[in-house]
């Protein structure tokens, strides 16, 4: 006959196992979410930290490469070698003759800058305007502190003479023309077609051989004078040498800061006497 009588329910013991009542429920399902979630940050912390020390290594040899010589993260630039401005060989620099000064080797300034009235031959539009005498004709140059004397061929040379007779009138008598080097200034032509220019700095007479240079050496600016109704005659290819008379002889000579300088390059352009 079967047994109906019921059992009372087994417990645990019984079986050999217990539960464990030390742990919460669900403790091992934080532990392994706290794990993963330090296992994240560490990864995010150890990317960024890679992408910026690429970001530095590639910073670093651009700005090396910025200064090769001014040390680290410095930039620097080159100078211009001294001869990449420097003009041809054998060629002298010509100054632009309507340049407001000149500038003196002795003071550093402009001892006598162009007048402001006065007009060039190109811009006159005459070839033989003077800025303080007649506009047209042929020209006599007297000196102001001699003014009993004139600019006068003797020789090959032009010295500062008195003049009477006819021929040394003849002599001391000059077409100013547009200058040959430069048409701003003035050119000194002579009766026989020659021109009067310097060669070893002293003024003298010669035929124009066609070269670069005679036009140049035949070429002088005026400037303005110390004198009321004088100029000084600066050379075109030597700027800052201005034509003056010394022992009655023309000569090109740098500029002086001195009243004797200043009185024997002034010249005042006349009627010619021939």
């Amino acid at each position: 006959m079967p047994d109906d009588t019921p059992h009372p329910p087994q417990q645990p013991w019984e079986h050999g196992w217990a539960p464990d009542s030390s742990r919460a429920p669900g403790t091992r399902r934080l532990w392994l979410a706290g794990a993963l979630a330090l296992a994240t940050v560490a990864a995010c912390a150890t990317a960024m930290a890679v992408n910026g020390g690429n970001r530095r290594e590639k910073a670093t040899p651009a700005a090396a490469r910025a200064a090769p010589d001014g040390g680290p993260g410095l930039l620097s630039f080159g100078s211009p070698s001294a001869g990449a401005s420097a003009s041809p060989e054998g060629r002298k620099a010509v100054p632009s003759p309507t340049s407001p000064a000149v500038s003196s080797p002795a003071a550093g300034r402009s001892p006598m800058p162009r007048p402001t009235a006065t007009k060039s031959p190109a811009e006159e539009g005459s070839p033989a305007h003077s800025p303080t005498g007649p506009s047209a004709g042929t020209r006599s140059v007297r000196s102001v502190n001699h003014p009993d004397r004139y600019w006068h061929i003797a020789g090959d040379y032009v010295r500062l003479d008195p003049v009477g007779s006819p021929p040394d009138r003849r002599a001391a008598t000059f077409t100013l023309v547009k200058g040959l080097g430069d048409a701003r200034c003035y050119s000194f032509a002579t009766a026989d077609g020659g021109y009067l220019r310097h060669r070893d700095f002293l003024l003298r007479a010669e035929r124009d051989d066609g070269s670069r240079l005679f036009e140049q050496d035949a070429t002088f600016c005026p400037r303005a004078s110390a004198f009321s109704g004088a100029v000084a005659l600066e050379s075109v290819n030597y700027p800052g040498r201005f034509l003056r008379h010394q022992n009655f002889r023309l000569k090109l000579d740098p500029y002086q800061d001195t009243d004797l300088y200043r009185a024997d390059s002034a010249f005042r352009l006349v009627d010619g006497l021939g």
